[in-house]
Order: C-alpha cells, then sequence, then structure tokens
C-alpha cells in the first residue's frame, strides 16, 4: 500500500534558449526543421490508443511557403466521433480510481521529455506548421508547455492539501473527484502549450478527454499526443479526433455524459456552445463545466508621463509579435497628443528595420499569418481603414500571399476612437492608434473602458503613480491581465495567471489552482466517531434547578 504524502515545491520556470548561431539548441532544432521540412506525416486519429485512418483527409502546409506539403490529416465522422467518446467514457473509470501521485508522475514525465528529448522536435513542428521564429516557439511549445504540466502538479497538490478542520468527535475531509463524464477540450492554432494545457490541467484531476485540435496546427498537437503516450498516459484517456467543428459539435452535445468543456478561441463559436449547451441541458447527467478563454481587442494606453522608448518598444513588441496572432496582443492604442510626433518618428524607424519571411530564416521577426482565410479577413480590415475619411495608414498595409500569407505590420491612425478597427478583434498584425489630449486623460479611460466587448488583456505607460492608480481604477474590469509599463502579452505560467472576462471567457485564469479545480467535482466526508444513542438533547430534560 502506497501511503506516501509527495510535497512538491514551487517550480521555477523553464530557462528559455537563446538559438544564437552555432549554440548546441541551434544545431539541433536546424536539423528537425530539415527532418520535418523532407518528410510529409500521415497523421491518423488516435481513439482508445488505436491509428484510425478514414480516407477522408486534409492538408498541412507551411503558412509562409503554402506550396509546401507537411503533413496530411484524417478526418473524424460522426461514427469516429462516438468511439471516441466511448473510449473516453471506458478509460474514465479506472483513470479517476487511479492514484494522484500515479497521475502527476505521467504529467511531470511529459515535461521531462519536452524539455530534453522533444524540444528541438517541438519547436520545429511549431515553427513550420504555425509560422512561428525561434524565439516565439520557443517561449510556446517547449517553454510554456513544460511550465503549464509541472506548475499544475504542485498547484494540484495544494488544491488535495486544501482539507476541511475535524473536531475529536469526527473526521472531516474533501475528496476533489474528477468529474461525472468526458471533457470536450477544443484547442487553437496559436500556441501548442495551450493545446496540452487543455487536455492536461483536466486529465491530472483524473478525467477523460475528447480532443479536437486546430487543424492549422495538428502537426505540432499530433506530436505533443504521441509524447503523451510515451509518457504513460494510458489509452483513451485522451482521444485525438480531428474534425470539422459542425461535425463534431452535433455529435458532441447530445451526449449525456458530457462533463465540461474546455475551449480557446472565437467568441463566437463559444456563445455557439454555451446555447447548444442550454439547448439540452434536460439531457446531460450533471450541469456541464464550461471553462473558455475567447476573443480580445487588446490595449496599450500611454500617459504624458511615459518613457516614450519604451512605450514604442511594447507597441512593437505587444502588436506584431508572433503577427498579432496572439489572444493577447495588443490592437489599440491610446497616445497623447504631445507625444505623438517623436513617438511615430521613433516607431516607424524601428517598423523599417522589421524583416519578415520565413521562420528558417532567423533573421526575420515577422513570418505568415495562419491561413488563407486569416489573411483575407485581415486584408479586409486593413482596405476599410484605406477608404475610410476617419483613418489612415501610416506604416505597412500591404499583403502578398502568392508564396506564403505575409502581411506587413500595419499601423493605422484614427480619429474616431469607436473606429471599426478600434472595436473589432482582427487577429493580425494591425494596431489603431488614436491621439487624445493630454487633459483628457480620465476621460479617455472611461472611452477605453467602454469601446470594446472584450477584457482580456491592457497595458498602462507612465512614470506618474497618480496616473498609474487612476488606470487601475478607471480600467478595473477592462482587463483580466493588466501590465503596468510593459506589453500586454507574454504570460508567464506562475507568475501571470491568464484570462479575461467579458467577451473575453469565464477568466478561470490558465496556470493557476483556479482552472485546476474546475476539472473537480468535491465530495465532502464526515466521519462521526462516537455517534449519539438518544435522540433526546440537554435542554429537553425535566430537572428543576435548586
Amino acid at each position: 500500500m502506497n501511503n506516501s504524502i509527495f510535497k512538491f515545491e514551487r517550480p521555477k520556470n523553464e530557462t528559455i534558449m537563446g538559438y544564437a548561431p552555432c549554440s548546441a539548441e541551434r544545431v539541433a532544432l536546424e536539423i528537425e526543421l530539415k527532418n520535418l521540412s523532407e518528410s510529409v506525416m500521415d497523421i491518423p486519429l488516435i481513439i482508445g490508443g488505436k491509428e484510425i485512418r478514414t480516407g477522408v483527409t486534409g492538408k498541412v502546409v507551411m503558412p509562409h511557403n503554402h506550396s509546401h506539403l507537411l503533413a496530411t490529416y484524417h478526418i473524424a465522422g460522426e461514427k469516429e466521433i462516438q468511439m471516441a467518446v466511448d473510449a473516453a467514457l471506458a478509460a474514465r473509470e479506472k483513470w479517476a480510481q487511479t492514484s494522484w501521485i500515479d497521475r502527476v508522475s505521467v504529467t511531470i514525465k511529459i515535461a521531462e521529455l519536452i524539455s530534453k528529448k522533444y524540444r528541438a522536435l517541438m519547436n520545429a513542428a511549431t515553427m513550420l506548421g504555425q509560422s512561428k521564429n525561434a524565439y516565439q516557439a520557443e517561449i510556446d511549445s517547449a517553454c510554456e508547455v513544460v511550465d503549464f504540466l509541472r506548475f499544475n502538479a504542485f498547484f494540484a497538490s495544494e488544491i488535495y492539501n486544501g482539507q476541511p478542520l475535524s473536531e475529536d468527535s469526527n473526521l472531516n475531509r474533501t475528496e476533489y473527484r474528477p468529474l461525472e463524464g468526458f471533457v470536450f477540450s477544443v484547442s487553437p492554432f496559436n500556441f501548442t502549450a495551450i493545446a496540452s494545457n487543455l487536455n492536461m490541467s483536466p486529465v491530472l484531476m483524473g478525467n477523460s478527454i475528447v480532443w479536437k485540435p486546430a487543424t492549422t496546427s495538428i502537426l505540432s498537437n499530433y506530436i505533443l499526443m504521441k509524447i503523451f503516450k510515451e509518457a504513460g498516459l494510458p489509452d483513451g484517456v485522451i482521444n485525438f479526433v480531428p474534425s470539422k467543428g459542425s461535425v463534431i459539435g452535433k455529435e458532441i452535445f447530445k451526449q449525456p455524459m458530457l462533463a465540461g468543456i474546455h475551449f480557446t478561441g472565437s467568441t463566437s463559436t463559444f456563445n455557439l456552445f454555451w446555447k447548444q449547451i442550454g439547448d439540452n441541458l434536460s439531457n446531460y447527467r450533471s450541469y456541464p463545466k464550461l471553462v473558455g478563454e475567447t476573443g480580445g481587442k487588446n490595449f496599450l494606453f500611454v500617459h504624458q508621463s511615459a518613457r516614450l522608448d519604451e512605450a514604442v518598444i511594447a507597441a512593437i513588441r505587444g502588436a506584431f509579435e508572433y503577427q498579432g496572432q496572439k489572444c493577447s496582443a495588443a490592437s489599440r492604442a491610446y497616445f497623447p497628443k504631445s507625444m505623438w510626433p517623436d513617438f511615430k518618428a521613433l516607431m516607424l524607424k524601428n517598423l523599417n528595420e522589421i524583416k519578415i519571411g520565413d521562420p528558417t530564416d532567423f533573421t526575420n521577426f515577422i513570418n505568415a499569418v495562419i491561413d488563407e482565410s486569416s489573411f483575407d479577413n485581415i486584408m479586409t480590415y486593413i482596405q476599410k481603414a484605406k477608404e475610410s475619411n476617419e483613418s489612415e495608414i501610416i506604416f505597412g498595409g500591404k499583403g502578398d500571399k502568392s508564396i506564403g500569407y505575409f502581411i506587413e505590420p500595419t499601423v493605422i491612425l484614427t480619429t474616431n476612437p469607436h473606429f471599426l478597427t478600434m472595436e473589432e478583434e482582427i487577429f493580425g498584425p494591425v494596431l489603431t492608434i488614436y491621439l487624445y489630449s493630454d487633459e483628457e486623460y480620465e476621460q479617455t479611460l472611461d472611452v477605453c473602458d467602454q469601446t470594446s466587448p472584450y477584457a482580456l488583456t491592457g497595458a498602462i505607460f507612465a512614470t506618474d503613480r497618480a496616473a498609474i492608480n487612476m488606470a487601475m481604477k478607471k480600467l478595473r474590469y477592462a482587463a483580466g491581465n493588466f501590465y503596468i509599463n510593459d506589453k500586454p502579452t507574454g504570460a508567464v505560467v506562475g507568475q501571470q495567471p491568464f484570462g479575461g472576462a467579458r467577451a473575453s471567457g469565464t477568466n478561470d485564469k490558465a496556470g493557476s489552482s483556479l482552472n485546476l479545480i474546475r476539472w473537480t467535482n468535491a465530495r465532502t466526508i464526515k466521519e462521526t466517531l462516537v455517534p449519539p444513542t438518544d435522540y433526546r438533547y440537554s435542554f429537553m430534560k425535566d430537572e428543576i434547578c435548586k
């Protein structure tokens, strides 16, 4: 009998490797880039541990070179989706009864495999399949994946140790059971780490999964799935089912044992999920738990006391790293008119130095957007800005999809704080700037708060503490992650738990115990050691006081 108690120390974040020319990590990465580029992978479904090939396939291409085929993947239909649900439910009971120490050992082993053995492969797959430069891949598919796994093990130990008080006459405890049913996870293209965490956080707490990966990130996600298997995750605990959203949704939402949804994606899709859950509510064994991180219209707000150079770099990195395709990317900015001439000059100087192209050219800062649909959508917004008398393009504005889906970093200046590109999520390398009068700082904070339905991230740049405190007060609900003198991207697991409210999601803070506890179904147990043997209480005694 294993009656040991594991005590996890708070982990340290994974060290970011530099990939300098001729470094060991650079050489290893270049080998994997070459290997993946010279092969075409066949990606099956994985259901109950078995590889299934439906014969209905899709293509995985490089976004920066869309004529280059990286892989073909098989697409699940209704039959395969039901098989995945059955496999998840079949695996559920045994996994739920597995000691949490055994579950956490699998989790930590996955982290170790990715940190060392598969680091270069994971980064190469993310670079080629999702068009990330080496640094953006490193902080995602290596560091953040590993951090989620290690920190979640620590947070789980804290949850399980959170027990109620007991008295001499009774013993009390809380049992953090897994959910009763299966969890449906839907992962996005933009972060390999999110794909890992959407699955492994419920799995760590004893749940089983039906996983729909984004087909535009399926190369790195399939490699993740194989690493899960190598680390000892039992068959059927995670079932990998690439499918069309309309097909899988129809099958999943009618399942009586649907216990939860772990989602990152668009607000409109999450709203649809919520509605479909409501429409089927009477069919479910339990109320399904919905955990979602959705859209954002993230802001950068500059006060007249800000340091110019810091604000410029934050705007460039916050808006244009990974082509503005981060959930947290800055896409609207507010600048005092007095600072604008100097800010504009310094920003344009930096933007003119930025290189755009293939991520295997390590000198490129910006790469391609994910696919043609995204390219066309972004260019539509840019075209509307060009045609409007309320806006002007002050940098960029051009795109070319002949070889890859490349769009220049684009800066729009608008005279209308409610202009289309100040309010709607674009998910591309587009930053819209509104200039406000210096004396209207407080009023413009109100405008910022009321402009967008989203509330994911935001940043204030100022050295005046009163101005910072004013922004903190006025923008209290405008962002779930609020940054002071830093770009609004780059949340680090264990340091800045991530998530927002309003139309940006349920704010269950990935990278914290708040997220993990959502995948539990608590049971409180009381044991009375010496039960009473008389129904009467002492006040009921018929005695006369003398």
